[in-house]
């Protein structure tokens, strides 16, 4: 690609504003578990389509919804009284001529895999329920797939944005979730559930951090007996947390603010599977973390929800992640830039490794011009570009996280 637009923008960049605010959704967060599983979904579907046909086909699974269930909290262990319902849906090729391919089966097969390797105390053929609707695409739209190319058209006319690099806050909003998630502290924690859920506020220097993440019934014995193994949570994040700090002053951390004490069970934050989705919260595709894990909102987001498209023409996903690793790329290769934004733009039909439009826009430092980094930067872009086909073979692979 010849037209690459490259422009020097002034101002401060997200670490240098006076306020930031970035939130991520942890693994069993009903929305994030929606986008993890539907892109799951993709991936199974991806390779049963390579064994079957020889090639990847239409599908675009991005439509999920996790419907909450019922629970009844008690000390020592409650249980499920309704189970959650999980719907995926949109559309996938489930034949090629008279051969046929089950993708109700594969679709219910991989979410109840999922839901064993990443959320413990969820039973996926006890604790929910399965609803596939997931129909063949239109004619024009699957007829892509069919040309035997090496890189297909676009099926969409959309856009996406990335930037680099994560500033401190966002960084510390996606270790903090990660290492509450961690089997490091799982094991020393087992009472904790998954649905960890991360806000940080910055204001200058200062950094408050407010976490939710439930309580298991199961290890708890009184209301004195939660809020004691409350504060040992607390106390052992505190001490990780300030091992993790390089610029900011001050950190504050508040752990499950709607606690009341004395309240009884409508004041602890106590759950029987781990995951908000068992009675309090629904979840759905695209209402989680963006690509890099991240909700921030000082940044420049898409309206694509990546996970369960295709990895292949939708550049729904495509560009939403490579947008991302661009920018990363960019600033780490190109000397003299402060931060990185990559907007890529497909038109419809058109092949997905020659975008409508690629714009990079650059932070620069003081005494860099744009004379300085302009080729590097077009010519990490095109080399990026032209490895394409393997950069989507790899997303289908799932070599990248899409939440």
């Amino acid at each position: 690609m010849d037209d690459i637009h490259i422009q020097p923008i002034s101002g401060l960049t997200a670490a240098e504003l006076d306020v930031e605010i970035v939130e991520r959704k942890g693994l069993g967060h009903p929305d994030t578990i929606c986008d993890a599983v539907m892109e799951r979904v993709s991936q199974a579907l991806s390779r049963a389509y390579v064994e079957r046909f020889g090639a990847i086909l239409h599908h675009n699974c991005d439509k999920g919804l996790l419907v909450a269930g019922q629970v009844e909290r008690r000390f020592g262990g409650g249980r499920v009284v309704v189970p959650m319902h999980l719907v995926m849906g949109d559309r996938a090729t489930a034949a090629v001529g008279k051969e046929e391919l089950n993708v109700a089966d594969i679709a219910v097969e991989t979410a109840k895999a999922w839901f064993r390797e990443n959320l413990r105390r969820v039973d996926p053929d006890r604790h929910l329920s399965y609803q596939v609707e997931l129909k063949p695409g239109s004619e024009e739209l699957t007829s892509l797939f069919l040309e035997k190319k090496e890189m297909l058209g676009a099926n969409d006319t959309s856009a996406a944005v990335g930037y680099a690099p994560l500033s401190e806050t966002e960084q510390l909003v996606l270790e903090i979730e990660h290492y509450l998630n961690s089997p490091v502290f799982k094991a020393r924690f087992p009472e904790t559930g998954e649905d960890v859920k991360v806000m940080g506020v910055r204001t200058g220097g200062s950094l408050a951090i407010t976490i939710a993440m439930p309580i298991l019934d199961e290890y708890v014995e009184s209301e004195s007996d939660y809020f004691r193994r409350k504060e040992a949570v607390h106390e052992a994040f505190l001490a990780h947390l300030h091992g993790q700090l390089k610029n900011l002053q001050e950190v504050r951390v508040s752990l499950n603010t709607l606690d009341r004490p004395g309240a009884g069970m409508a004041g602890m934050y106590l759950s029987v599977l781990g995951t908000s989705a068992e009675d309090a919260d629904s979840g759905e595709v695209g209402r989680g973390n963006q690509v890099n894990g991240l909700i921030a909102l000082n940044r420049p987001r898409g309206s694509e929800a990546a996970a369960g498209k295709n990895p292949v023409s939708h550049v729904g996903k495509i560009y939403n992640v490579l947008t991302h690793l661009l920018a990363a790329r960019i600033h780490k290769a190109v000397p003299g830039l402060r931060e990185v934004v990559v907007w890529l733009c497909s038109r419809i039909g058109e092949p997905v490794d020659r975008p409508q439009m690629a714009s990079v826009q650059i932070h620069l430092e003081s005494g860099v011009t744009l004379a300085n980094v302009a080729d590097p930067i077009r010519q990490v872009v095109k080399e990026e570009l032209e490895r394409m086909p393997l950069f989507c073979q790899d997303l289908a692979q799932g070599r990248y996280p899409v939440c």
